[in-house]
C-alpha cells in the first residue's frame, strides 16, 4: 500500500529536539515559525538531505563521484520519502555569460529557431541572401538568353592590398592562363605589376562560355573548379563589353560590370560580398567562437576606464587630488604632479582651480591626451631640470598602458577600481558576430528577442506563427511551443518584468529561486518532493497570488511541496501547516502546532496562530513623523528603467520605497541615491546611476548601506569577529590573572594563528576526511574535541568558562555572561535587539542566511556612536523574518530615527510599510512599464492613490487608524 505521509521520527539535526512529525504527501505544506526555530533544519537539513542522500546512494559508484552527496542527518528514521529537489534562495550564477534566457534553456530553443527558420539578410542592401548548390547555379546560367557570351570567374582577391606575384605563378602552374585585375582581363604572363598600397580585385578566368547547346556538364565542372579556388564564390560576367577600371578605386564592388551574377555555395550578398559560412545553432551562441563578437568575446560589454571614477569629486582641484589614480600616494607622485604642472603652463590653467570650473578642453586633454599635439613637459630630477616635447597620452591613456604592461595581479586589481562596464562598440551589447545578427525572423534578429522582457517576449513568440510561411511553421511549431511554455511559467511566478538578457549575477536570491521554480514546472515531473525556501522573497503582494497558484500547480502534478515561509497568504493557502518554536535557537526546535489552517487558528502557545487570528499584530504608530523640515531630493534619475524620476525623502523619517518587482526601487535607492551619497559623503569609488543632481546631502555626515551579502566567506568568520566583540573577548581573557601569570597575550586566544589554537585541526575543530564515491566526512578533532584551542589555552577560564565555551554560547547567554563587561555586553545586547539572540557567538558566517547576515551588520552599525545625521539604507530587511521578528526589527529601526537619523527601506512587507512616516511608491508595472513615481506621501495618502498596487493592499491595514480618526 502506498504511504500517505512522510513520517519523520527522532529528528535532532542542529537545534531540533527529537522531532516526530507526519507530513501528508501530495500536499502543499508550509513550515513556519520564528527565525532560528528550526524550520530549515527540519525541511532542508533533515527531510531534503535524507531524500537526496537516498536517491544518490541508489546510483552506481561511478555516477556518485560526479554528484554532491549530503551527510546523513541526525534522525532515527524517515519513511515515505520521494526523490527530493531543493529550490533555495541562492543566486544562480555569477558568470557574466549566464543570463535568464540561458538558465531557463529558452535561449537554446531560440538558437535552434533562428538557425532553422531564420532568413539571412545582407547588411549592405537589406535584401535576403541565399546559399546555392552547383545544380542551382547551372540552371540559373542556362536560363540566360541563348548566345549570351560570358566569363565564369573565381574571385580570389576581393578588395585587398598586395602585389600577388607569387599567387599568379601558382595559378599559372595549375593551368589557368587569364586573370581579370581591377576590371581588365590580362594573360597571366602579361599582368601588370600591382601597387601594393592600393586595394585590388582579382578574378581567375575559369571558363569562357556561349550559352546554348549541351554545356551543362562542362558548366558544372567549371563551377566546381571556381568554387574550390575562391572559397565557395563564383561570378558570371558578360564577356562584352568588359568595363576597365583604374586600380585606385578602393571600394569593394567598384569593378563589377553591369549584369554580374554572384553565386555562393555559402550565404553571400551579391553586392557587398558579405558571406555567412553556415547557419547552425552555434552561430547564435555568444559562448562559442563561431558566434561570439570577437571584440568583447561575447560579453556584450567591456571594462573601460571611467571618467567618473578617475575624477569622482568635481569640487576638488588637481592640487587637492581630483585625479585620484595620480594622487593616491601621499604625498602625490612628483612625476605626475610635474606632468600636470606642465599641462597647466601649456594650457593656461591653475592647479588649485576646482575640476568643475576647468574648461572642457583642458579636462579633455588631462583625461584623454593632446591628440598627437606635442606638449612641453618640464621635469626636475634632483638639481637637474630638463624639458621633453612629446604628445601627452592622457591620464586614461596612461592607465590603459599600465594595465597592458603590468604583470602584477595587485596592480591589475588596483587599476580595475577605476573601470566600469561599457557596451561593446562593435556589437553594441548584442554579444554576437554580424553574421549571426544578419539572420532574421520577421525582420528581427535574435538579439532583439533577448532584449525583451518576459511578458513582451511571450507576446512576440505567440504572434510569430502569423509571420511565418507554411513550411517555416511546420519546422518552428515544436520549438515555439517550448519557448512559449517556458516564458509562460516565468510570467506565472511574477518574473514578467525580467529581460531575457539579464545576467544571472544581478538577480536577487528570490528571483533566482523563482526561475528555478518555473524550470521545475516546465520539467513536468511528478512523484517528487520539492523543498522551497521562502519563494515569496522580493515579491510584491500583487504577484503573490500567481506564485501561490504556481505552487498549487506543482502539487497538482502529483508532487509533495514543502515550503519554509513567513508570508501570511502562503500560510493561509497551505493544505497543512507546521509551526516550529516556541522560541529561537536552543529555545526552539520543537513543533508548537500542526494541522490545517482551522486547527492552527485554535492552537494555544503558538505565536504564529496569535498573529493569524489577530490576537497579536504589528502596531500602527500613534502618529507619523514630519521629519526635521529638511529633505533629500534626487533630480531626474534615469538609471536602468527609471523614467526621469525626481523624488524627495524627508530627513529624520522612516521612509519605505515600494512598488512591484522590477519597478525601479533598487535603481533609485541603491544605484542612484546610495551611490551618489556614498561618493559625496564617504569618498567611495563606485559607479552611480545617471541623474542630474542630489540636493540635501549637506545635512548628512555619512550614508550606510546594510545589504544581505555574506559577512564572511570563510568558516573562520563569525558574528563575534564581524562585530569586533571577539577582539574584546580575547583582550578580556588575556587580562585575566591566569593569563597574566602565564604571559598570554590576546593572540593566544585566536584560532587563526599558531600559539593557542589546536594544531592538529589548525583551529577548525574538525578534520576533513576524503572518501572516494562518498561525501567527505568531517569528524570532530580527537585532540581538542571540537574546542579549536589547545589544552593550555582552555585552562584559562572566566566564571568557569573557557574561550571555547564562550564561542559556543548563544548571543543571548553571552550578553548575560558578560553583563559586567560593558564593551562586550553592549555588542551582544545589540545582536539580541535585532533578533539574533539565538545565534551562537562563534557560529560560522557561511551558515548564516542573507537576512541574518544583514541583521549582524545592522547590529554592528547600531553599536557605533550615533551622530544623528546618518542615512541608513536597507534592502528588504524582513527577509526570513516571522511576524514577531518583524515587530522587533521595526522597534530597532524606529529607534534609529528617534535619534535624528534617516532610514530608507526597500520593502514589500505591508507590516513595515504601514509603520512608515513616508512612502515612495514606484511603478506602475515592472521593467519598461515601470520607473515612475505612482504615489508618494504618508501611508494614508498612498492608500488612496489610484493606480498604486501598494496602496490597494495597504488600505485594509489602515482601516483601524481611519476609524479612530473619525471617532
Amino acid at each position: 500500500m502506498a504511504l500517505t505521509t512522510i513520517s519523520v521520527r527522532g529528528a535532532r539535526e542542529h537545534n531540533l529536539k527529537d522531532v516526530d512529525i507526519d507530513i501528508p504527501r501530495d500536499t502543499l505544506t508550509v513550515i513556519t515559525g520564528l527565525s532560528g526555530s528550526g524550520k530549515s533544519s527540519l525541511a532542508f537539513d533533515t527531510i531534503y538531505a535524507e531524500g537526496q542522500r537516498r536517491y544518490v546512494e541508489s546510483l552506481s559508484a561511478y555516477a556518485r563521484q560526479f554528484l554532491e552527496l549530503m551527510q546523513k542527518p541526525d534522525v532515527d528514521h524517515i519513511e515515505g520519502l520521494s526523490p527530493a529537489i531543493s529550490i533555495e534562495q541562492k543566486t544562480t550564477s555569477r558568470n557574466p555569460r549566464s543570463t535568464v534566457a540561458t538558465v531557463t534553456e529558452i535561449y537554446d530553443y531560440m538558437r535552434l529557431l533562428w538557425a532553422r527558420v531564420g532568413i539571412p539578410y545582407s547588411p549592405a542592401t537589406g535584401e535576403p541572401i541565399a546559399a546555392q548548390t552547383v545544380s542551382q547555379m547551372v540552371d540559373r546560367v542556362l536560363a540566360l538568353p541563348e548566345g549570351t557570351r560570358a566569363y565564369l570567374l573565381a574571385p580570389v582577391v576581393r578588395g585587398r592590398k598586395g602585389e600577388y606575384r607569387k599567387e599568379m605563378l601558382e595559378w599559372q602552374k595549375v593551368g589557368f592562363t587569364r586573370v581579370r585585375i581591377d576590371g581588365e582581363i590580362y594573360e597571366i604572363d602579361e599582368a601588370p605589376a600591382l601597387d601594393k598600397k592600393y586595394k585590388h580585385d582579382i578574378e581567375v578566368v575559369v571558363d569562357r562560355l556561349v550559352i546554348g547547346g549541351d554545356i551543362a556538364t562542362r558548366l558544372a565542372e567549371s563551377f566546381e573548379t571556381a568554387l574550390k579556388l575562391a572559397d565557395g564564390l563564383a561570378y558570371i560576367d558578360p564577356a562584352d563589353p568588359v568595363e576597365v577600371h583604374t586600380p585606385k578605386q578602393e571600394i569593394l564592388g567598384d569593378h563589377a560590370p553591369a549584369g554580374r551574377i554572384v553565386f555562393s555555395e555559402k550565404f553571400a550578398c551579391p553586392v557587398s560580398g558579405f558571406t555567412i559560412s553556415e547557419i547552425e545553432p552555434r552561430l547564435f551562441s555568444f559562448n562559442a567562437p563561431q558566434g561570439a563578437c570577437p571584440a568583447c568575446d561575447g560579453l556584450g560589454e567591456k571594462q573601460l576606464f571611467d571618467e567618473d571614477l578617475v575624477v569622482p569629486n568635481h569640487a576638488l582641484s588637481i592640487k587637492k587630488g581630483a585625479v585620484v589614480p595620480w594622487a593616491k600616494s601621499n604625498p602625490p607622485s612628483p612625476y605626475y604632479m610635474q606632468v600636470l604642472g606642465s599641462l597647466a603652463r601649456e594650457y593656461a590653467f591653475a592647479l588649485d582651480t576646482p575640476w568643475a570650473e576647468l574648461p572642457e578642453e583642458v579636462r579633455s586633454v588631462i583625461l584623454h591626451g593632446s591628440k598627437g599635439k606635442p606638449v612641453t613637459l618640464t621635469f626636475i630630477d634632483g638639481r637637474k631640470k630638463y624639458d621633453v616635447k612629446k604628445p601627452f597620452e592622457g591620464v586614461i591613456g596612461n592607465l590603459n598602458r599600465r594595465l597592458l604592461q603590468t604583470e602584477s595581479a595587485w596592480m591589475r586589481e588596483e587599476l580595475s577600481k577605476y573601470q566600469s562596464a561599457a557596451p561593446c562598440e562593435v556589437c553594441h551589447g548584442a554579444r554576437l558576430k554580424p553574421e549571426a545578427l544578419a539572420v532574421k525572423i520577421g525582420m528581427q534578429d535574435i538579439s532583439y528577442a533577448t532584449h525583451l522582457s518576459v511578458v513582451d517576449a511571450l507576446a512576440f513568440f505567440t504572434a510569430m506563427p502569423a509571420k511565418l510561411g507554411d513550411q517555416q511553421n511546420a519546422i518552428a511549431e515544436r520549438i515555439l511551443k517550448e519557448i512559449v511554455e517556458r516564458l509562460g511559467f516565468l510570467n506565472n511566478v511574477g518574473l514578467d518584468y525580467l529581460n531575457l538578457d539579464r545576467t544571472s549575477g544581478t538577480l536577487s536570491g528570490g528571483e533566482s529561486q523563482r526561475i528555478r521554480l518555473a524550470s521545475q514546472i516546465g520539467s513536468g515531473l511528478s512523484g517528487v518532493l520539492y523543498v522551497l525556501d521562502e519563494p515569496s522573497i522580493g515579491l510584491h503582494q500583487r504577484d503573490n497570488d500567481m506564485l501561490l497558484k504556481t505552487l498549487r500547480r506543482l502539487r497538482d502534478l502529483g508532487n509533495t511541496v514543502l515550503v519554509v515561509e513567513h508570508d501570511e497568504d502562503a500560510i493561509r493557502t497551505a493544505d497543512y501547516i507546521i509551526d516550529m518554536g516556541p522560541g529561537a535557537g536552543v529555545r526552539g526546535g520543537a513543533v508548537v502546532a500542526k494541522g490545517t489552517l482551522k486547527q492552527i487558528l485554535k492552537a494555544t502557545g503558538s505565536i504564529t496562530a496569535d498573529y493569524l487570528n489577530g490576537t497579536r499584530a504589528v502596531p500602527l504608530p500613534d502618529q507619523r513623523r514630519k521629519g526635521n523640515g529638511k529633505k533629500l531630493t534626487v533630480h531626474n534619475a534615469t538609471a536602468n528603467n527609471l523614467n526621469g524620476v525626481t523624488a524627495s525623502i524627508p530627513l529624520g523619517t522612516f521612509t519605505c520605497v515600494t512598488g512591484v518587482s522590477g519597478s525601479g526601487k533598487s535603481s533609485f535607492t541603491i544605484d542612484t541615491l546610495y551611490a551618489a551619497a556614498a561618493r559625496e559623503l564617504n569618498g567611495a569609488r563606485i559607479v552611480q546611476g545617471k541623474h542630474d543632481k542630489i540636493t540635501g546631502l549637506q545635512y548628512l555626515d555619512k550614508v550606510i548601506d546594510i545589504d544581505q551579502s555574506p559577512i564572511g566567506r570563510t568558516p573562520r568568520s563569525n558574528p563575534a569577529t564581524y562585530t569586533g566583540s571577539f577582539t574584546q573577548i580575547r583582550d578580556w581573557f588575556a587580562g585575566l590573572p591566569e593569563s597574566q601569570a602565564r604571559g598570554y597575550k590576546p593572540g593566544r586566544f585566536s584560532f587563526n594563528v599558531k600559539g593557542g589554537r589546536c594544531e592538529a585541526c589548525q583551529g577548525d575543530g574538525v578534520l576533513k576526511i576524503e572518501m572516494h564515491f562518498l561525501p567527505d566526512v568531517y569528524v570532530t578533532c580527537d585532540v581538542c574535541h571540537g574546542a579549536r584551542y589547545n589544552r593550555e589555552t582552555l585552562e584559562v577560564k572566566f566564571k568557569g568558562h573557557s574561550i571555547a565555551d564562550v564561542l559556543d554560547m548563544t548571543v543571548e547567554d553571552a550578553a548575560e555572561f558578560f553583563k559586567a563587561v560593558p564593551p562586550i555586553r553592549d555588542k551582544m545586547a545589540m545582536l539580541v535587539e535585532v533578533g539574533l539572540g539565538y545565534v551562537k557567538v562563534g557560529q560560522q558566517a557561511t551558515t548564516l542566511s542573507g537576512g541574518e547576515a544583514q541583521r549582524v551588520k545592522l547590529a554592528k552599525e547600531l553599536s557605533r556612536r550615533a551622530t544623528g545625521n546618518t542615512l541608513y539604507i536597507l534592502d528588504e530587511p524582513t527577509t526570513g523574518l516571522h511576524f514577531e521578528d518583524v515587530r522587533k526589527l521595526l522597534e530597532v529601526l524606529h529607534a534609529l530615527v528617534e535619534q535624528g537619523n534617516t532610514v530608507v527601506v526597500i520593502e514589500h512587507n505591508l507590516d513595515v510599510i504601514k509603520t512608515a512616516d513616508w512612502v515612495l511608491d514606484l511603478g506602475p508595472e515592472g521593467g519598461v512599464k515601470g520607473g515612475e513615481i505612482v504615489a508618494e506621501g504618508t501611508p494614508e495618502t498612498v492608500a488612496k492613490a489610484k493606480g498604486s498596487f501598494t496602496g490597494r493592499y495597504l488600505a485594509p491595514l489602515l482601516v483601524k487608524r481611519v476609524a479612530e480618526a473619525a471617532e
